[in-house]
């Protein structure tokens, strides 16, 4: 955990790489990656799932011509690309053909790693997450899911973190329920979880009563994605990865008349916010443009009053348990 509290507090979630939402030219999805660099960018995230190995293709390609010591590295297992191909639609329909099967088993996760690395064009990873155990992806088979990684990637990613092969390991779930389950394992608990869509400013209120204490208590690491709710707060559809309902769209018009009442940019107190809370070992926002990554960082450091928070906290648009930056 120490190694990541050493990179950059902002990092770089390349789920968008994968062509999420969208057909992104190589040279574009390079480009951004060469950006985050280029700014100072030293943890980068990813997934088999994201484009079926794309985004790993992608991010490979870049990272591969830098000192492997100098950058931190995750992606997650769970799911294993195939080279069997089938017609695709939903998050990823852009991403490749490749059909992309669930399997947390112990020996499809030493699979998963062996590709994924094969992929990044690295010889090791620092952080690995068990990917979408959660009834967002599951449905009522999730505790089942759980159950099969808990005897089989569980175990095994504790073992290469014990025998020093990976750094730690953890979650990587939309959902608090998997972590906070996980965390109360006695056999082997996470280091370290991705939080994807919970801590953000639409969407906190669960987190802090529970995963977020315990994890500062136990020392879990949390990294925070999505910090812009999955596009909404910065003049995105998407709210969750899906259409945003027009209760979340009226939440966020609320929160940008506010912003632009105290001259605040609303991403910038996005960032801000995920990245307050002591337990946040970094924040990933995801990107697909060069500017994008410049844009991130000066949200990070942007100044923003404290009567901006407070007005946030007095119209309830964020709980009064939240850490706020400047305030608390």
């Amino acid at each position: 955990m120490a190694q990541l509290k050493q990179a950059h507090k902002l990092g770089f979630g390349t789920a968008p790489l994968g062509n999420m939402f969208r057909d992104i030219p190589d040279d574009e999805a390079k480009q951004t990656v060469e950006a985050a660099w280029k700014h100072g960018i030293r943890y980068f995230d990813t997934a088999p799932f994201y484009g079926a190995g794309l985004s790993e293709i992608r991010l490979g390609e870049v990272l591969s011509q830098y000192n492997r010591d100098d950058f931190v590295l995750s992606t997650k297992v769970g799911r294993l690309v195939l080279e069997e191909k089938e017609e695709k639609e939903g998050l990823f329909g852009y991403g490749r053909k490749n059909k992309v099967i669930d399997d947390y088993s112990g020996d499809a996760t030493l699979r998963s790693l062996e590709e994924s690395m094969a992929r990044l064009q690295t010889d090791r990873l620092d952080y690995v997450y068990v990917h979408d155990i959660s009834p967002d992806f599951q449905g009522d088979e999730w505790l089942a899911r759980f159950d099969e990684a808990r005897t089989g990637a569980f175990r095994e990613l504790e073992r290469l973190k014990k025998e020093g092969v990976i750094q730690d390991w953890g979650l990587g779930v939309n959902r608090t329920e998997p972590i906070e389950i996980a965390m109360e394992l006695e056999e082997m608990q996470p280091g370290i979880s991705l939080q994807a869509t919970r801590y953000n400013l639409l969407n906190h209120e669960h987190a802090l009563q529970r995963l977020m204490p315990n994890a500062e208590a136990q020392g879990m690491d949390v990294v925070v994605g999505a910090p812009f709710g999955s596009g909404v707060l910065v003049g995105g559809a998407h709210y969750d990865y899906q259409e945003a309902p027009q209760e979340i769209v009226d939440r966020v018009d609320k929160m940008k008349q506010i912003a632009e009442n105290h001259q605040v940019n609303l991403n910038a107190a996005a960032i801000q916010f995920s990245a307050a809370h002591p337990a946040v070992a970094a924040v990933i926002p995801g990107a697909t443009r060069p500017q994008r990554i410049q844009d991130n960082l000066m949200a990070l450091n942007e100044k923003i009053p404290a009567d901006f928070w407070k007005e946030l906290r007095s119209e309830q648009l964020v709980s009064s348990h939240a850490p706020l930056p400047g305030l608390d």
